[in-house]
């Protein structure tokens, strides 16, 4: 078994946060407390806690665009990134970075979208056709 990513971080509301996570991501919820709530994020332990978000500032740099930094996410199968997208498209999600395909033809060639949670945290999904290329040069 791989190991599993847990991540804890602040959101403003618990409702926006599982409409938004669970409804519209397809995250199923785990254990909740009326300050916290958990999520499966694609086979990884997200916790949400009531608070203020950290700081981020639009300090990377992908493919000459400026995106947030900090930034969390998680590499899916390419099929399950496409499909993501779609959702995400047809929901109205405001982009930072639209989905598309960057380093085509090249090692590591991958799919990668930057957008918001509702609480303002910056999310990177990417996906892959091969994992085997997710580290290549």
């Amino acid at each position: 078994m791989l190991s599993i990513f847990h991540l804890a971080c602040h959101v403003h509301s618990l409702a926006a946060a599982r409409q938004f996570y669970g409804q519209l991501l397809g995250c199923q919820e785990g254990r909740s407390t009326d300050s916290w709530v958990d999520f499966d994020f694609f086979g990884h332990q997200l916790s949400l806690h009531l608070g203020p978000p950290f700081a981020v500032q639009h300090s990377g740099v992908v493919d000459n665009k400026k995106v947030p930094m900090p930034h969390f996410g998680v590499v899916l199968p390419m099929e399950q990134w496409q499909a993501l997208a779609s959702r995400l498209t047809e929901a109205g999600i405001q982009f930072v970075l639209e989905p598309q395909i960057r380093f085509q033809g090249q090692p590591g060639e991958q799919a990668t979208m930057f957008f918001y949670d509702p609480s303002g945290n910056p999310l990177e999904i990417k996906g892959f056709v091969d994992f085997n290329a997710v580290y290549a040069k």
